[in-house]
């Protein structure tokens, strides 16, 4: 099921589509003079983000991360095609950031800019920002697991939060990964958008990579704690794994008398001495607990216990 919505703001138009036709992109080529090797491009994903420069328009394609909402993949793509007066978007799934700022593209409340002095840059830069904003709602979904995991390691459930430490890890894994290609992409931008849209967006450009490694930043942060706290979980499961080790081995030695004089009096001799007198029974568990006892006393003593 393909997509295609038309917005305007001033002279400005910003097509959307989703999962476009070769007949969309084919009105897209004939209409915004998109040429065939980028139109053939936007029809399907790509691997990779990057840059192309063209006559009329830029050419970008970025991966975002999308792993808290119910998508087909935890990367959605966006191509942006901006030329001064139009941008478009092609998208292969439901981008919720986008969906968003289309409704405040709409009413024009998320421009700052008079209406008659955008460009297709400007609106580029809105949406990204957007995007952005996005993305430190998914670290902020995974602070909130770490804190969680936080509060039930020191309730004793070290052995449990060993799986849950992993998906976070996993998880800030994929941001990493999914972000980390922006920083290429966009120094690009930086140095040969302002030629195509004016010397006046190389401040907007600025501002967008200090975005970028805000969110990095943040994600790098989120990484870090999660070492400390894997380290620290890892200790506290150590420890108990030692302490349980200890008992079992204190259980062992203190049941080594019992195991040891019944041994000796269930031998099948002839001289056995005690067994036979009256009694016996009885001398026989008594030495089994001053055995037992004096062991206690040892390991006390060597302050095992």
């Amino acid at each position: 099921m393909t997509m295609l919505s038309r917005r305007i703001l001033g002279d400005i138009t910003w097509i959307d589509l989703e999962s476009p036709t070769q007949g969309e992109v084919r009105l897209l080529m004939d209409e915004f003079g998109v040429d065939a090797p980028v139109a053939e491009e936007l029809l399907l994903p790509t691997v990779r983000p990057r840059f192309e420069m063209h006559e009329r328009f830029l050419y970008i394609i970025f991966h975002f991360p999308a792993l808290r909402h119910t998508h087909r993949d935890t990367e959605q793509e966006i191509d942006f095609v901006i030329g001064k007066n139009f941008v478009i978007t092609t998208r292969y799934d439901n981008i919720d950031p986008l969906h968003k700022f289309a409704k405040l593209f709409e009413i024009n409340s998320l421009i700052d800019e008079k209406v008659e002095n955008i460009h297709g840059g400007h609106i580029f830069y809105y949406m990204m920002k957007k995007m952005y904003k996005s993305v430190e709602h998914e670290i902020s979904s995974v602070r909130d697991e770490l804190h969680d995991i936080v509060a039930r390691i020191f309730r004793g459930k070290e052995r449990q939060m060993v799986v849950a430490l992993s998906r976070s890890a996993r998880d800030l894994l994929d941001l990493r990964q999914v972000i980390e290609p922006h920083r290429d992409v966009l120094r690009e931008i930086e140095d040969h958008a302002p030629g195509f849209f004016g010397e006046g967006f190389k401040l907007y450009m600025n501002n967008l990579s200090n975005e970028y490694y805000r969110v990095h930043n943040h994600i790098m942060r989120e990484i870090e704690s999660l070492h400390e706290l894997r380290e620290t979980n890892n200790s506290l499961l150590y420890t108990k794994q030692n302490e349980v080790m200890k008992i079992l081995t204190i259980m062992a030695f203190v049941t080594f008398p019992l195991s040891l004089v019944a041994a000796v009096f269930g031998m099948n001799t002839v001289n056995t001495p005690i067994v036979g007198t009256p009694n016996d029974f009885w001398i026989i568990v008594g030495l089994m607990i001053v055995g037992m006892i004096f062991m206690f006393w040892y390991f006390k003593h060597k302050n095992w216990l």
